[in-house]
């Protein structure tokens, strides 16, 4: 065994989350597929889209071990940032209406261990903190963070960068990094990074810019600009990944190849990822040449490194089909400028821009949808009346919903898993 592949295994031996353990919900993949949330805690209602207060989100986030639900859909605007406390699992797929939108500014989950995100939108925005991201990771471990909407960062839209253990991000839209900067975000860890079935999207570089270990499959990439798509580590510091069965789409922003800035010090293991480069309004690209001349100078591998990979592999161009069809907050519904995006990416070469300012974006920032109201919870355990009746609970005890049911789930988050597709 060569002493790269040999470190690398030593890393996983001890960094790689446990296969057998419970899954942080049917369909969690990857790295951070066994993150906890609040399973061992209590349920927080948020009844308000206040920035502050009780019932707010920022509120229900500031206090660990909680599984965050929401009464309300619509936008909560924030004038600040907002840091997650450890085992807090954000489900907004709970949401009423069309779902649930934090606009305004950006979000810290450096050091929120076992963080379970799902269904809800970030979007930042230009009058965000200058030089911050939208979505940042300095710290901690086992996070997932599925069928989210990241937009508008002021510096990274999604960034993971340090001492970071066992992420996952999957079906989720990375998109609109505002210029000047106009960044999809770093994924860079020696810990372990998996991203899966998720759209850049509009952002001039590093979409992403990847160092350490790192797992990239079945990513639709979208309209980079001059700074480049898929970034190789560009580092002296070596990094092991896998590149596998992604479709790199040009759009009218797109004035370089899909990777660049690659070296010796870049390991990866690439196969049947396909470019699209004609901009001609068709989906008819090509698998890339598996050779330095198509990676840029990546020192490539013959055998994948092995990593927590998805439990279905699709090709590149069923990846496309899949995720336009299922990317970002899909429930309670795809929001407009989510629609935008996706339209953009139909085009196939046609439409799509960098931008700094999200009024200019596919939708205005100011479309609230609509709030809707919550399904009743008389005994207000986060689990409406009807589901607990129809499921052998008692809507009139509210400690019946952080039971651990027979699955090994809370009784809530059995609830939670059947809202959704796994």
């Amino acid at each position: 065994m060569g002493i790269l592949k040999f470190l690398a295994a030593a890393c996983l031996v001890t960094l790689t989350p446990n296969a057998s353990a419970l899954l942080a919900f049917p369909g969690a993949e990857g790295f951070g597929r066994n993150a906890v949330g609040g399973r061992t805690g209590s349920v927080y209602h948020v009844t308000n889209l206040n920035d502050s207060g009780a019932g707010s989100f920022r509120d229900a986030v500031s206090a660990s071990n909680r599984i965050v639900v929401f009464n309300v859909g619509g936008i909560i605007k924030i004038t600040t940032r907002i840091a997650v406390s450890k085992n807090i699992y954000i489900a907004g797929q709970t949401a009423p209406g069309d779902g649930i939108t934090i606009y305004g500014n950006g979000m810290s989950f450096s050091n929120a261990n076992d963080a379970i995100v799902r269904y809800i939108r970030f979007r930042m925005g230009k009058g965000g903190d200058s030089g911050k991201d939208g979505i940042t990771i300095a710290d901690g471990s086992n996070m997932i963070f599925d069928h989210v909407s990241a937009a508008w960062g002021r510096d990274e839209t999604f960034s993971i960068n340090g001492a970071v253990h066992n992420v996952t991000v999957q079906n989720t839209i990375i998109g609109q990094g505002l210029e000047t900067h106009s960044c999809g975000g770093l994924m860079q860890s020696d810990y372990g990074i998996s991203l899966f079935r998720n759209l850049y999207i509009d952002n001039k570089t590093r979409n992403p810019k990847v160092k350490g270990i790192n797992d990239f499959q079945n990513n639709v990439i979208y309209n980079w600009g001059g700074g480049g798509a898929y970034i190789a580590g560009d580092s002296a510091g070596q990094s092991n990944a896998n590149i596998i069965s992604n479709y790199f789409i040009s759009g009218p922003s797109t004035s370089v190849a899909a990777f660049t800035r690659g070296n010796a010090n870049f390991h990866g293991y690439v196969s049947e990822n396909y470019y699209d480069s004609n901009k001609d309004g068709t989906l008819n690209g090509s698998p890339l040449c598996v050779n330095t001349s198509c990676y840029s100078s990546m020192d490539i591998k013959t055998s994948s490194f092995d990593y927590p990979g998805p439990e279905k592999l699709m090709s590149a161009p069923d990846a496309v089909v899949y995720v336009l069809q299922n990317v970002g907050t899909t429930f309670p519904v795809r929001d407009v400028v989510d629609e935008g995006l996706v339209a953009e990416v139909q085009s196939y070469g046609k439409k799509g821009a960098l931008i700094s300012d999200e009024n200019a974006s596919s939708a205005s920032s100011s479309v609230d949808g609509v709030s809707g109201a919550a399904a009743t919870d008389t005994d207000g355990d986060g689990i409406p009346d009807a589901w607990e009746n129809a499921n052998g609970l008692d809507s009139k005890d509210a400690s019946d919903s952080m039971e651990i049911s027979s699955s090994g789930y809370a009784n809530i988050e059995v609830y939670l898993n059947s809202l959704v597709p796994s």
